[in-house]
């Protein structure tokens, strides 16, 4: 008997090796080989052709340019995120934490779609009782929603085949296996084949195509890095199990824009739209206190309100930490040092810890001139009006640079009921939104003298 060929993939990049070593050839990266049994090119089944035909070569001038048609999910915030609904022929991979409500989401999703159009759910982690209970219990109207429990690629795709539907959920990638390699489901090989396999299929049939995807401990996808880039849509489902906020953020999207965000929260009843998630990431209380104030960040296509918070607190050791939630460690250690370059205020002996109420992700500079106005009022024990907004980029040299869509940013809180505004001078619209003061600054130095005149309070 034949023995078996074997290779060794790096769970990195997919890069096949003929022998193991500790680093990666292709990637660098260390450790990260893992063997897997290749099969025999002359026993795996030809190329299938899934549509019928093959395709043939096109001139571009004959392509044609219409609009490509979109279907609304049915869920307003889902639709946001994919770049206004699902377009036929697209592959979408969602990704998240074990337990943070992907297969709800997909579910409900079915659920409002079953009604229009033909679906069907494929689960390789679930039984049919598993799914049709949880569906009870988030009260979903069954409608003619296809349930299918199986594994290997070939016998789904054949059974899409004779069912024809127009929207295909895979739950999840990492528990397929194809025939055409005899490594164990969730290798490298395995996924990276599946996953071919499967957005081949959606290509040629026009098939929307959901794919589900675990993480890794690190929060990055499971599985070769290759699979990011064959997918259309690139989707992280985000937030604490403990909470009941959920974010689902957009990373890759070829149909749409990147870095959107949809808002859901998470009830007895599955997963609900938040029509207007700045309030609900605001604080109920909005009471004057120091080291709180409110920034206006810019996710995907809209304004975001966020409270950012800071506490410094006199340190005990010889090395003051730094801790950030929701921001960038590295950039707030920079923008200490431009504070106490640019500013005077010194906060070497001093630990900073600093917080994005609500579990959202920062990750635009905007957020640079509200967190250094958040370490000062924390500092200087300074009560900052809960009406006051800021945003805003802080150069090395302690310059306040502009920031884009300032005039959306500042609608979207007058909307809110702020009454003041500090921002780069730069973004100073002609005419300030009705109600609100807008306080344009140039260089960080001019913060200090702004605050204590104008709009803080001390602490009584």
């Amino acid at each position: 008997m034949k023995k078996p060929q074997r290779a060794f993939a790096c769970t990195q990049c997919g890069a096949q090796h003929a022998k193991w070593s500790g680093q990666c050839s292709a990637c660098e990266a260390w450790n990260s080989l893992t063997e897997e049994v290749v099969a025999d090119a002359a026993s795996s089944p030809r190329f299938q052709h899934y549509a019928g035909k093959a395709q043939e070569v096109t001139s571009l001038r004959d392509v044609s340019v219409e609009n490509t048609p979109r279907t609304s999910s049915g869920m307003q915030e889902l639709d946001r995120v994919l770049g206004g609904g699902l377009v036929a022929g697209s592959v979408i991979l969602i990704g998240g934490d074990p337990g943070i409500g992907k297969s709800t989401l997909l579910l409900q999703a079915l659920s409002l779609l079953s009604a229009k159009q033909a679906v069907l759910y494929v689960s390789g982690e679930e039984s049919l009782q598993q799914i049709s209970l949880r569906a009870s219990r988030l009260e979903l109207s069954a409608g003619d929603i296809q349930l299918f429990a199986e594994t290997q690629v070939e016998t789904i795709l054949e059974k899409t085949k004779q069912l024809k539907p127009r929207l295909l959920v895979i739950d999840s990638i990492q528990t397929m296996h194809t025939q055409l390699l005899q490594s164990a489901p969730g290798s490298v090989g395995q996924v990276r084949d599946s996953a071919a396999q499967f957005v081949r299929f959606a290509k040629q049939t026009n098939t929307t195509l959901f794919l589900v995807g675990h993480v890794t401990k690190d929060g990055a996808l499971a599985g070769p890095r290759v699979l990011e880039h064959m997918v259309d849509t690139v989707l992280y489902f985000e937030g604490e199990r403990s909470g009941r906020l959920r974010l689902l953020r957009s990373i890759k999207n070829r149909f749409g824009a990147v870095n959107e965000l949809g808002v859901f929260a998470m009830s007895g009843e599955g997963l609900r739209e938040v029509t207007n998630p700045s309030a609900i990431f605001l604080s109920n209380t909005r009471e004057k206190l120091p080291g709180s104030i409110i920034m206006a960040t810019w996710e995907g296509t809209r304004p975001l309100l966020v409270e950012v918070q800071a506490l410094v607190d006199q340190s005990n050791s010889g090395n003051p930490r730094r801790v950030t939630v929701g921001l960038e460690q590295n950039r707030l250690a920079m923008l200490l040092a431009v504070l106490n370059r640019h500013a005077g205020v010194a906060c070497f002996d001093q630990d900073v810890f600093v917080n994005a109420v609500g579990g959202v992700r920062i990750v635009e500079t905007a957020a640079d001139l509200p967190l250094l106005i958040a370490v000062m009022s924390s500092l200087r024990q300074w009560c900052l009006p809960p009406d006051l907004l800021a945003f805003g980029e802080v150069g090395l040299a302690g310059e306040i640079r502009p920031v884009q869509n300032g005039q959306e940013r500042l609608k979207e809180a007058a909307k809110q009921g702020f009454k003041f505004a500090i921002i780069p001078k730069a973004n100073c619209p002609k005419k300030a939104p009705a109600g609100m003061q807008v306080m344009g600054i140039q260089r960080l130095s001019e913060v200090m003298d702004l605050l204590r005149e104008r709009v803080v309070e001390p602490k009584n």
